[in-house]
Order: C-alpha cells, then structure tokens, then sequence
C-alpha cells in the first residue's frame, strides 16, 4: 500500500524463429513492459535493432484508414462505451470485405463536402464584395472600362462636397457608409486628396454583369444549395457513424495490436539467429510469464532474472486499496513516485476528503457535489476523468459529514424533524456560523477553529518529515543516508523546540500550558530550557547536510499556519452562504410573504432566482477552494518534506480489449 509495485528485470533470448509466438504471448499477458534497445558506442557490432514482422505495413495502412474514417465520423475509441464484443476472426473478416466499401463511402463524402465547402466559401465571399454596392443603380460593367474617367468606390466617414464636375452616388445605409464618384481624369488627383481627406477607403468593384442585387440573389441560391449539400453529406456521415461505430472501433484496437505486435521487434536487440530483450514483470506475475513464455516456445528460450542496479530506471505501478486507487491521479498530476520511496496515495486519499470537508463542511453544498460526481459519470468515459469523479464523490460524502458535525445547510442550521416539529442541529464539532443578518446569536468558535487548523499543520508537516527519513534510507546509501535522515529529524526538533518555547512563554488555547513550570536557570522554565535544546540540535541536525538549509527555518512558521486556510476558506464560504439567504429570504421574500401583492410574486420569484444563483456559485467556489487549497497543502506544505517523485511510468506490452476477444 505505501510502496509502489514490485518488480522484476527479466532477460529474454530466444532463437528469431520463435520471436512471433513469444510477442504475441507477451502481449496476451500484457504485464511485460520492455526496455527498448538504443545502441551505443560500446555496443558489439553484431547486436542491433531487429525488424518488423512481416505484414507491419499492411497493418499500419489498415490502421490509418480506419482511424481517418474515425476521425471524419467524429468517432473517439476512449468515449465509446464498451457493449458485447466482436470476435478477432469475424473483425478481420469484415476488414477484408467491408471496410473497403466504407473508406470509399466516406472519401466521396469528403471529397463532394470539401467541393461544397470550398463553393459556399466562394459565394459567401462574393456577398460580402458585392453588398457594398447593393445600394446603386449601376450595373456592375458600368464601373469598367472608361478611358477618360476615373471611377472611385469604396467606404467613406461622411459625405463630401466634390468642387469639379462629376457624378457621385452615396449610401448611408451601407455598414461604414459607400460612395461613388465619377470624375474626369484631369480632376482625378483633386479629387482623390478630397476623398481620402474624409477618411475613404477604396473597395474594389466585384466581377461580373448586371446589377448587384441580382448577383446578390445568386449567390445567395449558391450558398443555400451549397448549405444544403454539406447538412445533407453530414447526415449521411451521422447514419454511418451510427452503423459502424461498434466496427470501426473493434477495427481500430485490433489492427493497434497487429501494429504493436509487428512492431515490437524494433524494441529488440537481434543478431543473425536470436533476438534479446529486457523488460520489468510486477513481482506476482513473474513466475506465471516465465512459465507461459516457455510453453509457447517450447523450451527454446532462455530467461534469465537481472538484479535492479538503478531504482529510477524501473517503471511504477501503483499498489493501493481499491478506496484509494482514484487519487491515484492527483498524485500523477504532481508526479509519480519513485521505485523506492513511500508512495503517498494512501495518505492523500484519507486526509484529502478531510481537508476538503473541513473547508466546505455543508450538508447542501456536500449532496450536490455527491450527485453531480454520479451523474457526469455517463459523459467521462476515460480512466481519469471517472478517477476524479471518484475523488469528488469522496470530498461530496466527507463535506456531508462535516456539515452534521458543523450543523450547516446552505449557510443555516441544520433541521431535522422531530416529534413537536422540526428541530435545530446543535454542531456536533465547532460552529461556524456567523452573526449575519437576521442569524444572530451564534457563538463561532473561529479562535478553537484556527488552533485545530495549526495543530492539523504540526502533525502533518511532522508525518512528512518521518517519512523523509524512511525515504532518505531508501533512496541514499551509507553516509548520505544517515546525513539525510539526520537532517529531516533535525527539521521536527527545530520545528517542536520552537513550539516548546512558545507554550513555555504563552497559554494558548488547545495547546499544552507549560508556563507554569518552575524556573530553571536565567529566568526560563524547564519548558523553555528544553526548548532552546531541541531546538539547538535540530538547527545543528540541519546543518550537518547543508548548512544553506538554515535559510528556510523561517518556513517551519509559514508552512504551519499555511494550514489556517482550512479554516479561512471555509468561513468565507459560510459567510457568502449566510449573505445570500439574507439577501434573498431576508431582505426579498421574507417581506412579501405577509401581504401577496402581484408585485410580491414578482419579488418572491425574483427572490427564489437569487437563492439559487448565489447558492450555485457560492458551490462553484466551494468545489474550487477546497479543492485547490486542500490538493496545495499537500503539494507545497506535505510533499516538499519526503517526496521526490520522477518515477517512470509502467506501460506492459499489451492492451486491454474494449470492443473485440481473440
């Protein structure tokens, strides 16, 4: 559970003629993850890359073709839900015989969609030339083809006085205003200064004959048939969508595994007889893949079990309870553990929920995330989307639980009904709420609340530093290992000597009241004393490593009431909840309840809309500031104390079949 996966370095030479069976055995068991095979410099001249198995590009072929009809039908593998699979045989069958027909089907799709694309994009072109001059009377041949004139077109700010003979058109009723001028040629420069003095700009006058208007009208027509052919050609790519998704979708994972498979041997060494490959088994497979590999080449094989000199070279596996395997990817989202470090999962999977219900704490806000992690499910199809709704049904259940023990829903007290009526919930933790509005008379109990939040940041940052030392003698050897376990315990002395000192000198509520103690030398107490020592030998713990680390003392005090936001975050959002419903019940509906009016129904709907609107975004908010601040103490205040991460991911050789079964 706090390790990751054990593994196995496993060596595989076998004769080439046995290099089928053994991939598509390896492959069938889908456990081995290989070790590609990059020569080097002191690599022996007679080892090199292998080559594909015959029929690798036929499959490629096979493979791209299927996935460019995926991809024009608007088919994506991982969002379709797994129904009764389809044989191997029956889909290699089909292959062969129906998805030539299919492939052609959608190319003449395409290409007659393409065409009819390409023709709206033309004539939608064409009505925006030729609306500017919709509004004149001249043919479009009139504004060609005159050697003594000069025509001018085009958008203009304003109308303008022209001092030369000439003939002028000017439309207002045209976005950016149009005009034309007709003038000699001797008159064109004079002209020209007036225009551009007025902010013209030239607009070209669109090819053809007759008017604009009955332009317009065609190309509109081309347009609309243009539409039509496209929404038609999309339809009939829906049908085959629809038909053959089940097919193209079993296609598509058996030609990847034909692919892989063929592929495989460019990940091994070979030379003119035999083929060498290493690879890592998680541990309670190895025996089983060995034996198996053996039967499929019927003992000409040879394997052989490597010692692991370098950790960070063997792929990860996460080994969790099955509760805590979801947040298995907010841990990847940081970065994967290393071999041989504590992998925190289990951790993050119990106090996440924690810290997020301790934040939220609201039995309303809590039930809508609950149901809302449920019913996405059905729109995320991929593992880690379902993980992550996982992780929020976790923090929905937890912020339930909180909101009992806090006696919150949606901001007020928590009722349940009883034999005389309904009651109120007194908080089975501490009260958070406030004295807003028309709440009065609460006692929130923010003070015990910030010292629980600080208490929760001692004993967190202290589990990560004991398992920076369990992680220091994992990950370190001889001198460097005791060096570093040396330093995380001096990090937890200097840390709780500060912490004596403070209880010796002030009487902190929920906190251990030392100042009482007898004085022992230079007016300070046993406690103070104590302090100062452990204190002394945590900074000297520290130092012994690296004696920069001392710069980040200062951060013991940061990190630890870095946890305060426990209790900030979630305050705000009691007090945001409280806002609201005196807002909408207390200042809006409440009011129009003792006399309805026309008005007042008015004012209670209205009323009803602020409820829910600000209920909806105070549980936006919510779902955001828990998570973030409870994921970030973690990632910044727990995880800087113990993990490395960078571990490499594990990826077996081999599929899980969604679609089709050999």
């Amino acid at each position: 559970m706090l390790r990751p996966e054990q593994m196995r370095r496993l060596l595989i030479a076998a004769p080439k003629g046995e290099i089928d069976a053994i991939i598509k055995e390896l492959y069938r068991h889908n456990v081995y993850h290989i070790e590609d095979f990059v020569p080097e410099s002191e690599s022996p001249e007679w080892l090199s890359i292998g080559h594909p198995l015959p029929g690798a590009g036929d499959a490629a072929t096979a493979l791209i073709d299927v996935r460019a009809i995926e991809k024009v039908c608007g088919i994506e593998p991982d969002s379709v839900g797994v129904g009764e699979k389809i044989p191997a045989s029956k889909v290699r069958d089909m292959i062969q015989e129906d998805l030539p027909t299919i492939q052609k089907t959608v190319k003449d799709l395409v290409a007659e969609r393409s065409d009819l694309e390409s023709s709206q994009k033309k004539h939608e072109q064409r009505l925006r030339e030729l609306e500017p001059f919709a509004a004149f009377p001249m043919d479009l041949e009139s504004y060609r083809g005159y050697s003594w004139f000069t025509i001018f077109t085009g958008h203009i700010s304003r109308d303008v006085s022209i001092d030369v003979p000439h003939e002028k058109y000017f439309s207002d009723q045209v976005t950016g205003n149009m005009i034309v001028v007709v003038v000699p040629n001797e008159h064109r420069d004079e002209t020209e200064r007036t225009l551009f003095n007025a902010g013209f700009q030239a607009v070209s006058v669109p090819e053809g004959n007759g008017t604009p208007a009955e332009n317009l009208k065609v190309s509109a027509e081309e347009v609309r048939l243009a539409g039509e052919g496209i929404s038609r050609i999309n339809g009939e790519i829906a049908k085959i969508r629809d038909r053959y998704t089940d097919f193209l979708v079993a296609c598509d994972e058996l030609l990847t595994a034909d692919v892989e498979r063929a592929e495989a041997p460019l990940r091994f060494a070979t030379t003119e007889e035999t083929f060498i490959t290493e690879g890592w088994v998680p541990d309670d497979h190895a025996e089983s893949i060995q034996a198996a590999l053996k039967r499929a080449a019927g003992g000409r094989i040879y394997i052989e079990e490597l010692e692991i000199e370098d950790d960070t070279k063997v792929p990860v596996e996460y080994d969790n309870l099955a509760f805590a395997t979801p947040t298995q990817v907010l841990i990847d989202i940081y970065s994967r553990p290393r071999y041989s470090e504590v992998d925190p999962t289990l951790m993050v999977a119990i106090v996440f929920p924690i810290f997020f219900g301790l934040i939220l704490g609201d039995v309303g806000y809590g039930a809508i995330l609950l149901v809302l992690s449920l019913a996405l499910r059905k729109f995320f199809t991929g593992d880690e989307g379902r993980m992550l709704l996982k992780v929020l049904s976790y923090a929905g259940v937890s912020s339930i639980i909180f909101g009992v023990l806090y006696s919150e829903i949606f901001g007020s007290v928590l009722k349940v009904p009883w034999i005389t009526g309904w009651i109120e919930v007194p908080a089975l933790f501490f009260n958070r709420h406030l004295n807003i509005g028309t709440a009065t008379g609460h006692a929130p109990q923010i003070s015990e609340l910030m010292i629980l939040a600080i208490w929760i940041g001692i004993l967190h940052v202290t589990l990560g530093r004991i398992i920076g030392m369990v992680n220091a003698r994992k990950l370190h050897r001889g001198k460097h290992a005791t060096q570093a376990m040396i330093a995380n315990a001096g990090w937890i002395a200097t840390m709780w000597g500060i912490l004596l000192l403070i209880w010796a000198f002030y009487a902190l509520p929920m906190m251990p009241d030392l100042t009482g103690l007898p004085v022992v030398v230079m007016g300070l107490n046993a406690a103070a004393v104590l302090g100062i020592v452990v204190l002394l030998a945590g900074v000297l713990g520290v130092a012994q490593e690296n004696a920069l680390e001392l710069v980040e003392v200062p951060t013991i005090i940061s990190h630890v009431l870095s946890y305060t936001r426990l209790v900030a975050v979630g305050l705000s959002s009691v007090a945001i909840a409280m806002v609201v419903n005196y807002i909408a019940i207390g200042m809006i509906i409440g009011p129009q309840l003792e006399a309805i009016t026309p008005f007042g129904v008015i004012a209670i709907i209205m009323g009803i809309l602020v409820l829910f609107i600000g209920h909806a975004l105070n549980t936006a908010l919510g779902l955001l500031g828990g998570g973030l601040h409870s994921i970030r103490l973690h990632y910044v205040e727990f995880f800087t104390k113990f993990y490395k991460g960078g571990g490499k991911k594990y990826n077996p050789f081999g599929m899980k079949s969604k679609f089709m079964e050999e």
